[in-house]
């Protein structure tokens, strides 16, 4: 699929956003996994620029980024490309976390969406903990607790997985952090003090020299 990253490179994203949607509608093409990727790529850098903001067709590009990344991880189940857009993915998922957290800190109201952004993150990266443990904690406030004891399950799974915290990519280690941080005070508002407590020494030889989480940690200890 050349042709789509000469587009993509010039900058030619409404070109290859068409191009790639007719790799994903036809029956010889529709399972390469790489057109899904630049619909993606291409939705997230038109999500950026202000003319396409205002349009119709891309005002939510960057929701839609999302969901093509979702798409392009079930055609690359085995990451033949994956690893190769490492920067990218550090891209999308500042953007997604976020817009996601903010979500989530504005309460209630805001929890939804938050839950939207976070499932979102752990189809394209179910490999990322952080964004496991933010998918629970808003299946919780939303009451929904057999959902949440599955995504707490693979958040878990994916930080047993990931070995070290130290060898996670920064924006995935950065999401974590404010995930145990969540963590902890959801679990103090449910009585927990001493869970709370245990959820942040997860982190506390990785994240004590950031004041928020020294903070946190100290409060609980």
């Amino acid at each position: 699929h050349d042709d789509l990253l000469v587009k993509y490179v010039d900058e030619k994203y409404e070109d290859c956003v068409a191009k790639a949607q007719q790799y994903t509608e036809n029956d010889k093409t529709r399972k390469d996994a790489l057109p899904y990727l630049y619909m993606s790529m291409c939705l997230f850098e038109m999500s950026k620029i202000p003319k396409y903001q205002e349009m119709d067709d891309y005002k939510k590009a960057d929701r839609d980024a999302l969901k093509w990344a979702e798409k392009y991880r079930r055609k690359d189940k085995n990451k033949e490309y994956f690893d190769k857009y490492e920067d990218y993915w550090g891209e999308l998922n500042t953007m997604a976390q976020e817009s996601g957290l903010n979500y989530y800190e504005s309460g209630p109201k805001g929890m939804t969406k938050a839950r939207h952004q976070f499932d979102a993150m752990t189809g394209y990266y179910p490999e990322d903990p952080g964004a496991w443990l933010m998918l629970a904690l808003t299946e919780y406030q939303g009451n929904m607790q057999k959902e949440g004891d599955d995504s707490m399950k693979k958040y878990q799974d994916a930080l047993t997985a990931a070995g070290d915290i130290g060898s996670l990519p920064e924006d995935q280690k950065k999401l974590l952090k404010a995930a145990l941080i969540h963590y902890a005070d959801y679990l103090d508002s449910k009585g927990d003090k001493a869970g709370a407590a245990k959820a942040l020494d997860t982190g506390k030889d990785y994240f004590m020299d950031d004041a928020e989480f020294k903070g946190a940690y100290d409060s609980y200890h």
